[in-house]
């Protein structure tokens, strides 16, 4: 029983040692690929695209355009592209598409393709030869002066915003890429074409001339300035076009400029803040007048009131204040004769509760003895 279990315990270990089967992708199957109902058509019919190996709910744009072919791509751009015309679809979470594109007359003459790329994300494309009934047909443009130049390396955007970009400033980078001349000849100073494009926009090309030579079987890395205009921002798509055919196509994602956004709140805030201060400063230019005036009235009274109150408060005030409150004093007889007291002259202040011959306000000394004829003399 012991031998049992110790077979049962091995074969447990071995089978966790083991690796456990891993799903495997088919070969290609990260490529997409583009299949068509029909090889041919005439405008104002249909063909049905059926797309597999894409990208799962992506935004794909179908286009059928001239001047191109399958193992080429799209020489001229999607400005040989029917553009008008074109569909957008989205795929499936399996990665799959299928949807009916109306067939029109591309600007270009034939060989055409159907032209199937991403719209955002990951750049992917897959082109079908497609032949539009009707449409002329002319050669492939070829590559002038002998040499045929071949991107190598995956291109690749260089550089930075600044300050100046994260307030309006056009943006710039530079496009690098290497590439490889295939043909028999020399190229000295290639001219190159840049388009930038941004959504399902035809690019706008302009040249940019490298200075230098690649001899025959020998490669270059090339820098392009590429420049936007000011204010841009969102997806926008860098092509690369040399001779006609379009060699590359790179992405690139611009920031929105927020310092333009913060500048405009800013303005909305100063501004009305700046109209209230100025009018303010006019109400008190022109309204305080009157409020001025009377406090210069009131400061005159103010100080008027003042001085009397000192005046009031020294010993010449004191005393005028005297005269005018006091009244006079009574005449009293001296020794049971009429003629009147010397010192009746006088006048001292009237205090209700205090008679003339208590006076304390008045001097010790002219202060009257009590008369003979008083009431309470010789009482005992």
């Amino acid at each position: 029983m012991a031998a049992l279990w110790a077979v049962v315990a091995l074969a447990l270990l071995g089978s966790a040692l083991l690796p456990w089967p891993t799903a495997t992708a088919a070969p290609g199957a990260d490529k997409p690929t583009v299949t068509l109902s029909a090889a041919q058509a005439g405008k104002g019919g249909s063909v049905t695209v059926t797309g597999e190996g894409w990208r799962p709910e992506a935004l794909l744009m179908m286009l059928i355009c001239g001047q191109s072919t399958p193992g080429e791509g799209v020489v001229g751009g999607t400005n040989a592209c029917a553009n008008a015309e074109g569909r957008a679809v989205t795929t499936g979470k399996d990665g799959t598409f299928r949807k009916k594109l109306p067939v029109a007359e591309p600007p270009e003459p034939c060989p055409c393709v159907v032209h199937v790329a991403t719209v955002t994300g990951e750049k992917a494309r897959a082109d079908a030869a497609f032949k539009v009934a009707g449409h002329p047909v002319k050669p492939l443009p070829e590559q002038s002066g002998g040499g045929r130049l071949s991107v190598l390396s995956d291109t690749r955007m260089e550089g930075s915003g600044s300050l100046l970009t994260w307030f309006g400033a056009p943006p710039r980078r530079t496009l690098v890429f290497t590439v490889g001349n295939v043909g028999p000849a020399p190229l000295k100073d290639p001219v190159f074409q840049v388009g930038t494009s941004h959504g399902v926009f035809a690019p706008q090309w302009e040249e940019r001339q490298w200075r230098g030579t690649v001899a025959p079987g020998k490669k270059a890395r090339i820098e392009l300035p590429v420049e936007l205009s000011a204010g841009a921002h969102g997806d926008y798509l860098v092509s690369l076009k040399f001779g006609g055919k379009v060699l590359a196509e790179q992405p690139w994602g611009v920031g929105r400029p927020w310092g333009v956004t913060v500048f405009w709140l800013l303005l909305c805030l100063v501004v009305p803040a700046a109209v209230f201060r100025l009018g303010m400063a006019v109400v008190d230019r022109l309204g305080p007048r009157r409020r001025r005036a009377g406090g210069r009235h009131r400061t005159g009274r103010l100080a008027e009131l003042t001085d009397r109150l000192a005046r009031l408060r020294s010993p010449q005030g004191v005393a005028a204040a005297d005269e005018k409150t006091s009244a006079p004093r009574v005449a009293r007889p001296s020794g049971g004769s009429g003629a009147p007291d010397p010192g009746s002259a006088e006048r001292t202040t009237a205090l209700p509760w205090f008679t003339p011959d208590t006076d304390p306000g008045a001097p010790a000394g002219r202060l009257s003895a009590p008369s003979d004829n008083s009431p309470t003399k010789g009482k005992t």
